[in-house]
């Protein structure tokens, strides 16, 4: 999606009035509104990867399980 926002510059306007003015046109078309609300979407996994993920955690619990039980862990400082 493209949207040009176009000023005109007018005999009486300066640079800071130009400024204004496009920020004002920017604003009220709503392109920089649309792309921030896009910028932290991110897309949901598929059921596959779901899957796949749940079957590693479930495999390294396991694992930790194991290890736990013989002994294998080095100990944890505790924190504060």
């Amino acid at each position: 999606m493209a949207t040009n926002v176009d000023i005109k510059r007018t005999k009486n306007d300066n640079n800071l009035g130009l400024l204004r003015k496009f920020s004002r046109k920017v604003k009220i078309s709503g392109v920089l509104q649309k792309k921030r609300s896009l910028r932290y979407h991110s897309q949901e996994d598929s059921d596959f990867k779901k899957k796949a993920n749940a079957l590693k955690k479930i495999e390294k619990r396991d694992e930790y399980e194991y290890k736990e039980k013989m002994g294998l862990l080095k100990p944890q400082k505790k924190r504060r």
